[in-house]
């Protein structure tokens, strides 16, 4: 069976983004052919259960892997981080062979 770990901070935020919108399940993740190093995470909200989804729950809060997303981000870990200005989702992905340069994308 899969895992995805979801960090605390990273609960945090889908939380609060949620409550922002009035909205939503909780976060959907998936990937998407892209950049110079083959794939990139694709995220948005998950206003409903999709039934191929397969769904972690952690602090209080849900993440919704798609099916093509799920064996590239098995045992991931799901971060909301704050560099500086910057404020994102990080993935800590034990898959990833290589990353481009600017961090947009990743080969597994």
């Amino acid at each position: 069976m899969a895992t995805l770990n979801i960090t605390t901070a990273a609960a945090k935020q889908i939380q609060h983004v949620l409550a922002e919108r009035g909205q939503g399940l909780g976060l959907r993740v998936s990937v998407k052919p892209s950049g110079c190093s083959g794939y990139s995470y694709v995220l948005d909200f998950a206003d409903e259960a999709d039934p191929d989804d397969v769904s972690f729950e952690a602090h209080g809060a849900q993440v919704f892997v798609t099916p093509n997303a799920l064996e590239m981000l098995d045992g991931s870990e799901v971060d909301f981080v704050n560099e500086g200005l910057n404020r994102f989702f990080r993935f800590n992905n034990p898959n990833v062979k290589d990353e481009c340069g600017c961090g947009e994308s990743f080969t597994v």
